[in-house]
């Protein structure tokens, strides 16, 4: 398959990628023993549950947005020549 038929590039996968990885860490930073009817866990309400796991979370969601919107502008301009090649290499065998 052609380099030029996929929407992201490689810097949008690892910027993707690295948001992604963020987000199960903060999902990680969230699991705890949870509390059962027989016995009460206060750390379900630790600051790195309730504050700390969540801000981590939002940050990796935040940095998938650059990752998502990133465009080289470098790519545009080789399309374009590439296109233009390929139509003058067409006119050329006619």
């Amino acid at each position: 398959m052609d380099k030029r038929n996929y929407a992201f590039g490689r810097t949008n996968f690892i910027m993707l990628a690295i948001g992604m990885c963020v987000v199960i860490l903060g999902f990680i930073l969230m699991a705890c023993a949870p509390s059962t009817p027989d016995h009460f866990n206060p750390g379900v309400f630790a600051a790195q549950h309730i504050k700390v796991a969540p801000v981590v979370c939002f940050v990796g969601y935040i940095f998938m947005i650059p990752g998502v919107i990133y465009h080289k502008k470098d790519a545009t301009a080789n399309l374009e020549t590439t296109t233009e090649e390929a139509h003058h290499h067409d006119n050329e065998e006619k």
